[in-house]
């Protein structure tokens, strides 16, 4: 086995970049090291989650295999909170059946999906209130597509909800629903 040929090879992540990292959100590459596992000499990106503190080492071989990636782009960025604006499409079935496609979605690591989620399971405050394992998703999904726009976006996860939940707030039916809100209670401040 020529290992000359592992040191010379190119990475395709550096130390110091952040990256996605399907099942686990935005980490960040600390380092490069090598490694002798079971006899075997393995060279690992050493990959930190700050957020969950918790570290991680993926063999630089299996990386692109387990779906590690970089940052999306900034048209990938407009296109999920563009999703987000969309009309909720939550299909027929049963509960824990879309629990496990949402769960699917969201462990994929793929901004669109998890932009998918959010949408799908977000409610505003005259809507009818989630169920635990629904709120729990939603807070999971939420979290991921946040903290992977701060990152490109370079501002604080919290600027980053902010705008995904103004984004929300722009969907054709939710727009709706607040216009006529608006409109009730206005009439109701007429009426006394």
């Amino acid at each position: 086995m020529p290992t000359s040929k592992k040191t010379t090879s190119k990475h395709e992540f550096k130390v110091g970049e952040y990256i996605v990292y399907p099942a686990h959100g935005v980490g960040q590459i600390t380092a490069l090291q090598d490694q002798e596992v079971a006899g075997l000499k393995l060279e690992l990106y050493v990959v930190n989650f700050q957020k969950d503190k918790m570290t991680l080492r993926v063999p630089v071989a299996k990386a692109k295999s387990v779906g590690m990636r970089k940052l999306a782009g900034d048209a990938t960025v407009e296109k999920s909170l563009e999703v987000v604006r969309g009309r909720a499409r939550v299909k027929r079935t049963m509960w824990s059946r879309r629990a496990q496609e949402y769960e699917a979605k969201i462990n994929s690591g793929d901004l669109l999906a998890i932009a998918e989620v959010v949408r799908d399971l977000y409610r505003s405050e005259n809507q009818p209130e989630q169920s635990y394992s629904e709120r729990q998703l939603y807070e999971a999904a939420l979290d991921r597509m946040s903290r992977e726009i701060a990152a490109v976006e370079k501002i604080s996860e919290t600027e980053a909800v902010r705008q995904i939940e103004q984004n929300l707030a722009k969907s054709p039916r939710r727009q709706k629903a607040a216009a006529e809100e608006a409109d009730a209670e206005e009439a109701q401040e007429e009426a006394a």
